[in-house]
């Protein structure tokens, strides 16, 4: 028999795997809508646990740092977060009286305001005031404007909120310290369950990798908002600010920096109000909005781009739908926390095989 023809009882080649079975799109959507309403439901849980880990991610560099002293990983996130802690309290201690002072007089000095800004956009009022004429008069409106009730505050909310408040903030210092501490330990015990040696130490690797570069990231970012908070707070010092009110426009600005795009419209906002009440001269007034718009563009454009690297850079549509559906979602605090939980997604994907093609689309 030759041996080019092939043996009737040799084994058959195997067959090919099934393909892997896909549920309906539209269980996709319920799943989707399902995690979304959960994430909403749980927020007062799942906020404190987001906001204790992207505190953690920013201490485990200063902590890894202090382990190279030859101090224990205990005693580094104790020194990590007490210096957090103090550094916080000053912060605060410092910007609380001008936050209450500006709090105190913005009725008045928007009062003052309103004419200016009158002024300006009266073509816009006076052609919206005719088109709604208009409409009431097509629709034999008499016009009388329905009459709005007014529910009474209730007296025993301040009540409730401030403890939720304390202990919010509590359990996010608490969990931040069980994070640097025991972080370590429970992930090690996690990966412990998977079957195969060999998936353990992938695992560890991706791990290992994500945790470091986010780590380096958020550091990162948090250290650049700080520096560009600083330099504008210096700036209205110079513009004949008070200090204490330099501190707080530039500590807020810091804060705005961590939300792309919303943050930054909301500080030139800001800005363009407060040089408005600050200052009688139209060109002046517009020092504190030009100002932090050249610094956003110098650090958005320049100096986060060189120090950061193609690595953690995103997508702007990604990034605004981020934007949109964790600040929908978590308000403020799911702003600040979109960049960092997009980055981490972006580096799961890059180092799991497979879906580095999802790492590249956000790019």
């Amino acid at each position: 028999m030759d041996a080019d023809l092939a043996d009737p009882e040799a084994d058959p080649a195997p067959a090919p795997p099934p393909p892997r079975p896909r549920g309906p799109l539209s269980l996709v959507i319920l799943a989707f809508l399902a995690c979304g309403f959960t994430l909403w439901v749980a927020q007062a849980v799942i906020l404190p646990v987001l906001l204790a880990c992207f505190l953690a991610l920013v201490g485990n560099p200063m902590i890894r740092g202090l382990q190279r002293l030859y101090l224990p990983r205990f005693v580094g996130a104790v020194l990590v977060l007490v210096l957090g802690l103090a550094a916080a309290g000053a912060l605060a201690y410092q910007l609380v009286p001008p936050a209450a002072a500006w709090a105190k007089a913005a009725p008045r000095e928007l009062r003052q305001l309103a004419p200016k800004l009158r002024a300006l956009t009266k073509p816009v009022y006076d052609a919206n005031e005719a088109a709604e004429n208009f409409a009431r008069a097509a629709a034999g409106d008499t016009g009388r404007r329905p009459q709005v009730m007014r529910t009474a505050e209730d007296p025993f909310r301040k009540l409730t909120t401030t403890p939720r408040m304390l202990a919010s903030v509590l359990a996010v210092v608490l969990l931040t310290f069980f994070f640097m501490v025991y972080g370590e330990n429970l992930q090690r015990h996690a990966i412990a369950l998977l079957p195969k040696r060999q998936q353990q130490k992938l695992t560890v690797g991706i791990l290992q990798s994500i945790e470091r570069s986010v780590s380096r990231y958020v550091l990162t970012i948090t250290i650049i908002n700080a520096v560009v908070g600083l330099l504008f707070a210096g700036a209205l010092y110079l513009l004949e600010f008070p200090i204490a009110d330099a501190l707080l426009w530039g500590t807020l600005v810091a804060i705005l920096n961590f939300a792309p795009y919303v943050g930054p419209l909301a500080g030139m906002v800001m800005m363009l109000v407060v040089g408005l009440t600050t200052f009688d001269d139209a060109w002046t007034s517009l020092l504190p909005a030009a100002i932090y718009l050249g610094l956003h563009t110098l650090e958005g454009q320049l100096v986060t781009p060189i120090i950061l690297g193609r690595q953690m850079r995103l997508s702007p549509l990604i990034l605004i739908l981020a934007l949109m559906v964790f600040g929908s979602l978590w308000g403020i605090i799911g702003l600040l926390l979109a960049v960092p939980m997009l980055v981490c997604i972006k580096l799961v994907l890059a180092q799991v095989q497979g879906l580095e093609g999802w790492a590249r689309l956000m790019e």
